[in-house]
């Protein structure tokens, strides 16, 4: 369903400045080209981002990398003698990039169970993660995985995409749906860099995607 028939405004670019109730209603005052713009809504949503809260384990000795996140390796060892660290405040290991940082709450059980299991005297190794995410906006569903093109150009990559739509099952039977699927390869050595999936809710997009990340990990490509 199109944004606009919720009634729904996105607006990029803007520092919020204050959020209060007037006459029952929500009002969000931020700034546009230096002045003060204020708009009511019943619900307001500010996107600004996670940042590490990591000033124990700092204070402790432990070392920071990307995005400020405690570094730990792929046991979720900190570097301090009998401590692991797992969640939104370390670093995560990206199959595609690398150390980085991508906070996720699925990213983020994973590596718990590796640190508690070694925190009881296992040898636990988290596989990975490429950042796998789903979001559901009223009716419409989006998931990710894996690097967009530009992330994959800015990473060293060779990217090319593509975009097709499909139906979520054969047309000729009733309340079929169309997916948008675009699909991010490597043209240098074939293999899957990511993929991006928007339907309905019933078309199941959070299980389709997981095809994909199935492919990147294992590196599967496209050449014979």
């Amino acid at each position: 369903m199109d944004p606009a028939a919720r009634r729904v405004r996105r607006l990029t670019s803007r520092r919020v400045e204050a959020v209060a109730r007037d006459a029952g209603r929500i009002a969000a005052v931020d700034t546009r080209d230096g002045e003060a713009f204020s708009r009511t809504a019943d619900v307001v949503l500010v996107v600004v981002g996670v940042r590490p809260n990591t000033s124990l384990l700092s204070a402790a000795g432990a070392s920071t990398g990307a995005g400020g996140a405690v570094v730990v390796d792929e046991r979720m060892r900190t570097g301090l003698p009998h401590v692991w660290a797992a969640g939104d405040g370390v670093v995560t290991h990206h199959r595609l990039l690398g150390v980085t940082y991508l906070p996720l709450g699925t990213t983020a059980h994973k590596q718990g169970r590796v640190a508690g299991e070694n925190a009881i005297g296992s040898d636990a190794q988290s596989a990975g993660s490429l950042g796998t995410q789903v979001v559901k906006v009223f009716d419409v569903v989006a998931a990710r995985t894996g690097l967009l093109d530009h992330e994959a150009a800015a990473a060293g990559f060779t990217p090319h995409s593509h975009t097709a739509i499909a139906d979520d099952h054969k047309r000729y039977y009733p309340g079929a749906t169309p997916i948008s699927i675009q699909v991010t390869g490597d043209t240098q050595g074939g293999g899957l860099l990511g993929a991006q999936l928007v339907g309905t809710r019933g078309a199941e997009i959070s299980k389709r995607v997981d095809t994909y990340p199935t492919s990147v990990h294992h590196r599967m490509t496209s050449l014979r």
